[in-house]
């Protein structure tokens, strides 16, 4: 049942960015205008299909279990400039509606950096990708 709960934790977890990846491709000028109005106009393109590019990449290696260190490494190096960049709630009014839900979305992105790390001490369980390649007999 471990494993189960591994390969589900992985797959619920790599969602997240996934989502956010095709996200920043499908909707790319009103990302680049949110850059804009958080004050990253510095080669905006390289930050966006940079952000992509981490957010594919680890979600990936979440996913596959592969090099789940380093993915949630990536991931990190991402996440954490976003959460102090975007949901800077100290910045608000307090008791307002904007304090409040970016308040949320800033301990949200907390629990995520918090499994990100959880991910990065794991080794993943019995369904991951290099475990299916070492018991795999291939032939020619």
């Amino acid at each position: 049942m471990q494993h189960i709960f591994d390969l589900i934790g992985r797959i619920l977890l790599s969602f997240i960015f996934f989502f956010e990846a095709y996200d920043y491709f499908a909707f790319e000028q009103l990302n680049r205008r949110a850059m804009t109005i958080y004050g990253l106009t510095w080669n905006q393109d390289f930050l966006l299909y940079g952000a992509i590019l981490l957010l594919f990449l680890g979600g990936l290696m979440i996913l596959l279990g592969y090099r789940m260190r380093f993915g949630a490494l990536l991931l990190l190096v991402y996440w954490i400039p976003l959460t102090f960049i975007v949901h800077d709630f100290w910045n608000e009014g307090e008791g307002t509606e904007a304090f409040r839900l970016q308040s949320l979305f800033f301990m949200k992105n907390l629990a995520i950096m918090g499994g990100l790390l959880l991910a990065a001490t794991h080794v993943s369980g019995k369904y991951r990708l290099r475990r299916l390649f070492a018991t795999t007999n291939v032939r020619s």
